[in-house]
């Protein structure tokens, strides 16, 4: 099988002002692939197991296994659990990228609604219902695997809808808040 590379553009949303780092991927064929970061190589090999629940995969990188889960919370946002820890990337081809580049500005437009990463609890809300937030400020903690994780506003706006309540248990991907 001819191997093809894709080149995608992420930016690591956890990190505030991060900058967008260039992935090179190629398909080597059965479930493995050569991915090209900040130029250093990596050799992956993805596992999906009848077992896991839908988005996880097992993958080996460099012969270490790590468990991940993937969800897709917005056109182009993912959120990927890496042995626990949550990561919340921008990830766009580069077909797009030149896209964003000639819009007036890239922005969320209308209602976003942040959903649960990963299965937690909410330990605390750190914005009420009407307050003005900007994008990448914590809005709300959830616990989850003994460890706090603030989540941040997708975009400048108000806070106009909270589902939760502290002290809730929330599955992956639970309404958790809406920013307009």
């Amino acid at each position: 099988m001819p191997t093809r590379t894709m080149r995608y553009i992420a930016t690591n949303k956890n990190v505030k002002n991060a900058e967008p780092v260039a992935i090179d991927v190629e398909t080597l064929g059965n479930n493995r692939y050569a991915v090209t970061m900040d130029g250093e190589k990596f050799e992956l090999e993805s596992l999906v197991l009848p077992t896991l629940p839908q988005g996880a995969v097992s993958l080996l990188i460099n012969g270490h296994s790590h468990s991940i889960d993937i969800t897709q919370a917005e056109d182009e946002l993912i959120h990927i659990t890496i042995n626990g820890l949550p990561i919340h990337v921008d990830v766009a081809d580069e077909r797009r990228m030149r896209l964003r580049s000639i819009a007036p500005e890239h922005s969320k437009e209308g209602k976003q609604i942040l959903c649960a990463p990963m299965p937690g609890k909410v330990v605390r809300l750190l914005a009420a219902i009407g307050e003005e937030v900007k994008e990448g400020q914590g809005v709300i903690v959830v616990e989850a695997m003994k460890m706090e994780n603030e989540l941040k506003s997708p975009k400048d706006g108000k806070l106009v809808e909270i589902y939760v309540q502290e002290g809730v248990a929330v599955e992956m991907n639970a309404k958790l808040l809406a920013v307009e």
